[in-house]
């Protein structure tokens, strides 16, 4: 089971100055009852879907069954989504998968489909990867709840014509599965013109929430992810997850510690896992922290601008680029620590030399060394940090940890009287760049960035 260990955001530890008293901390359970109580309101309404999703066993095993037919006909599944459409999968795959998974042939696969997820429109990157792929091998997901995003549609657009001039325009379309909306959007119109298989994104689940959901779900079981044991996960941390308590509930605990410390103007919040393969969780829990959290209006309908920023790091990568500024810079961040007990392999350092310290240990040990002395000097400086413990990688743990960050950015949203389910923010960019892009019933947008393009065309602030 995960654990959560705070010792180091304590007076006790970082002094009174920079560290939570006791009665600081645990005089939070009265408002964190309420914020769970409100939480739960929400999820009992059919508001958090996500909060259900552990429910989910029987269409997982449907995914799984349906997987393992379906891989005997491709080699290469392709994901085309960005944001919340992208991240969960690639937070999975490189989670639960070697990072040499693309380089290994069936036989080591077992027949699982290698994985490449696109979700960026950078042109480059668009014309390296379509020259790399066997496209009469090659499966493409295109993920989107709307069945509008500009960024999947495009990237669909551009490989359907490529299978297309490959394997003709009839067996064009079963090498696409789509994953959207039920009953609306282009994709969905799509799936049910072409007799597409799709898979369905519940409406009451937002796409930094989605990774449980077919969105991720139909990737994973593709390259061989046992889903039912990812839920299952999940279901684990829902139950632990219940009341206001400090002791009991770790994802309240994290959200109540993330709070006091914002309140002291700890804004920035950095998730260090110290395992190469959770690197790309920090990628998910950014896009889940920011989107829910940054947010300009609170839900009294006042002027705010609140939200912790997320930061990722690497341990022991990021010891050697940003430690310094942790230890040293400003007193505005706050550390988690995403550690590992069992990788399940070791590497022994050979007595290349018999003199030298470090021949005869093991990777595992210099890792957990330099993780131990990473949190201990920061701790020596007065620097809070927490430590996030599971016991290995695996999709049980994995699950976990998703459910837990879900939860504890839910609890934060409730803390700091904002609505955690909304992005309001990134809606007007979307909105220029379909103005821009020529798309109908945006010509007023059009008017304005003509004007806005013009004026900064004049040069007069261009170095």
């Amino acid at each position: 089971m995960l654990s959560l260990n705070f010792t180091n955001c304590l007076a006790d530890s970082l002094g009174i100055e920079h560290g939570l008293t006791e009665p600081e901390l645990f005089g939070m359970e009265t408002r964190l009852k309420d914020a769970h109580e409100s939480v739960m309101r929400q999820a009992n309404a059919g508001k958090l879907g996500y909060f259900d999703l552990p429910n989910h066993t029987e269409e997982a095993k449907k995914i799984m069954a349906w997987a393992k037919k379906a891989k005997g006909s491709f080699d290469t599944l392709v994901v085309l989504g960005i944001g919340g459409s992208a991240l969960g999968n690639i937070a999975v795959q490189n989670a639960l998968r070697s990072p040499y998974w693309n380089m290994h042939d069936n036989k080591v696969r077992k027949g699982w489909l290698r994985l490449f997820v696109f979700d960026n429109v950078d042109p480059r990157w668009a014309a390296d990867l379509a020259s790399v792929l066997d496209l009469k091998k090659t499966a493409f997901n295109i993920i989107s709840k709307s069945g509008t995003t500009a960024e999947s549609l495009a990237a669909y657009f551009i490989f359907r014509k490529a299978v297309e001039e490959k394997v003709g325009t009839k067996k064009a379309a079963s090498h696409f599965i789509i994953t959207t909306d039920a009953k609306k959007g282009y994709l969905r119109e799509l799936a049910d013109r072409e007799k597409m298989v799709s898979f369905v994104v519940p409406d009451n689940v937002g796409g930094r929430f989605s990774v449980l959901t077919p969105v991720g779900l139909v990737p994973a079981a593709l390259t061989g992810v046992n889903l039912v044991e990812l839920l299952s996960g999940a279901k684990t941390m829902r139950e632990r997850c219940q009341g206001g308590s400090i002791k009991a509930n770790p994802a309240a605990t994290y959200a109540a510690i993330q709070y006091l410390y914002y309140q002291k103007n700890v804004k920035l919040s950095v998730l260090m896992p110290y395992s190469q393969n959770l690197y790309s969780v920090a990628d998910w829990y950014r896009q889940l922290w920011a989107e829910s959290l940054g947010k300009k209006l609170d839900k009294n309908g006042r002027v705010v601008n609140i939200g912790p920023t997320p930061i990722k790091a690497l341990g022991v990568t990021d010891q050697h680029s940003q430690a310094q500024l942790y230890m040293e810079g400003s007193f505005d961040k706050i550390i988690s620590f995403l550690s590992v007990e069992n990788f399940g392999k070791k590497v022994v350092i050979p007595k290349v030399d018999k003199t030298h310290y470090l021949g005869g240990r093991t990777l595992n040990e210099l890792l957990k060394a330099e993780e131990q002395g990473t949190r201990s000097a920061l701790t020596k400086a007065q620097r809070p940090n927490l430590t996030l413990t599971i016991d290995e990688i695996s999709e049980t743990t994995l699950g976990e940890l998703f459910f837990f960050f879900e939860m504890a950015t839910a609890y934060m949203g409730e803390l700091l009287n904002i609505n955690a389910l909304d992005q309001p923010g990134v809606e007007l960019a979307k909105v220029y760049t379909h103005a821009l892009m020529g798309r109908a019933g945006y010509e007023t947008q059009r008017a304005e960035l003509e004007a806005m393009q013009t004026k900064a065309a004049e040069g007069k602030y261009v170095v």
